[in-house]
């Protein structure tokens, strides 16, 4: 099978998924409700190689199934490896042009950064108080929309997102949002009228 080139700006899709092992089996019924054409970023840290390998395809069953983009968090030699379409991290993605980067950011350094090592786009984060980071202090809508603004590489916004939220910051520089809980529980709730 031809590899396929990184997404142009234009094709990168509005809505991410982010795995977690909280999400329990809950994760498939939230899969199963994405619009198609979203992606996804397997995370997953803490399990072991054979089984995060083993819930990865699981995840590209239905990201091919569904037409999703699917990112695997980690190192792009490895992304590459399990066959994903990209990969999440600080890693420099230069020698692998055919994969989709993403890369986390938390302010103006890390923006900078993600540009340097070859993000295509960059996670944004928290916006709002979160459960992945708890105590972390939350950008606001405010400042979100300052370093959005002034990033070059495309802004998703991550950290406490729904979808009513995601409306609220629409008029800002974000090219979408992504979430764990916003789209896991209450899955159907938080996907009725998801923003384009």
């Amino acid at each position: 099978m031809p590899r396929r080139h990184p997404l142009p700006v234009l094709c990168l899709p509005r809505l991410w998924l982010m795995t977690d092992e909280r999400q329990g089996d809950a994760l498939w019924a939230a899969l199963d409700a994405l619009p198609c054409g979203s992606g996804v970023i397997v995370r997953h840290y803490t399990l072991a190689r054979a089984p995060r390998r083993a819930l990865f395809e699981g995840i590209r069953v239905i990201a091919r199934r569904r037409r999703l983009i699917l990112l695997l968090a980690g190192p792009p030699a490895q992304a590459r490896g399990w066959r994903a379409d990209g990969f999440h991290g600080r890693n420099p993605g230069f020698a692998y042009p055919e994969l989709v980067h993403s890369a986390p950011a938390h302010g103006p350094g890390e923006l900078t950064a993600a540009r340097r090592y070859g993000a295509h786009f960059v996670l944004l984060s928290p916006v709002h108080e979160t459960r992945s980071h708890p105590g972390q202090k939350a950008l606001g809508r405010v400042r979100f929309g300052l370093l959005a603004g002034r990033s070059r590489l495309p802004v998703i916004a991550l950290g406490g997102m729904t979808a009513p939220r995601a409306r609220a910051l629409k008029a800002m520089e974000t090219s979408g949002w992504a979430a764990i809980d916003g789209l896991t529980r209450p899955m159907r709730q938080n996907l009725k009228a998801v923003p384009t």
